[in-house]
């Protein structure tokens, strides 16, 4: 039986509507598929440092110093090389994995800066914690290594040693009974704690071009900044 005139008219209006029903629910996802402004939920990609063209650890100097941590039984990563841009860099760098003392904010640090930090977390900090506390430690704490800052305090306008991944900031220790031995409030604090902290100074002064304490500037009130630059520069 034909369907009649008036009801083919009905079923094409109702189909009518349900495509533009349709692309109404659909329309937010294919604005936001489409070109123009991103919309609030696009997430857009963050830019990386560009990897430079020299793969890293090349140089027999470089390979002496990896091959010190691994002898020194010190695990950790080799880094890229990057050219984080504005003059910072992070060259034969390393991530350390672990010294046989948890470190916090630990980033990239050049091999010598990361060599020398782990010997003297190992033959300075421990045996002094030992000798003025009779405890062990169990934490080193930092304010970090890497990042790309001119020199704080400073006048001079030039990068610090951070922004090539060659210095790090130690602000204090936690001892195995709990106490928190800190450059704010140790260094001038009780006699056990400034013995410790002044042992742990003049031993860095030994391992590290700079050693910058307390005693240097206000700006360095609450940490000792260790770096592999200068020759034996102790303040």
């Amino acid at each position: 039986m034909p369907i009649p005139l008036f009801l083919k008219a009905r079923i094409l209006v109702a189909a009518t509507a349900m495509l533009a029903l349709t692309a109404c629910f659909g329309a937010p996802e294919v604005m936001k598929q489409s070109g123009g402004k991103r919309t609030a939920t696009t997430t857009s990609t963050p830019q990386r440092p560009q990897i430079t063209g020299a793969p890293s650890f090349t140089s027999a100097e470089a390979q002496q110093c990896a091959f010190d941590l691994k002898q020194a039984g010190v695990r950790f990563t080799p880094l890229p090389n990057q050219d984080h841009g504005g003059g910072c860099s992070s060259i034969d760098s390393v991530k350390l994995l672990d010294i046989g003392t948890p470190v916090t904010n630990l980033g990239p640090m050049t091999c010598p800066l990361a060599r020398n930090f782990a010997a003297w977390a190992r033959y300075a900090v421990k045996p002094a914690a030992r000798q003025y506390f009779g405890t062990e430690v169990v934490k080193i704490e930092t304010y970090g290594t890497y990042s790309c800052r001119n020199i704080y305090g400073g006048r001079s306008g030039r990068l610090s040693q951070h922004a090539s991944s060659n210095a790090i900031d130690v602000a204090g220790f936690v001892l195995a009974d709990g106490r928190r031995i800190m450059l704010d409030g140790g260094w001038k604090g009780d006699k056990a704690s400034q013995d410790f902290l002044r042992a742990l100074h003049k031993s860095a002064c030994r391992r590290f071009g700079t050693v910058l304490s307390p005693d240097y500037n206000a700006a360095h009130y609450n940490h000792f900044h260790l770096d592999m630059s200068g020759n034996g520069y102790c303040r």
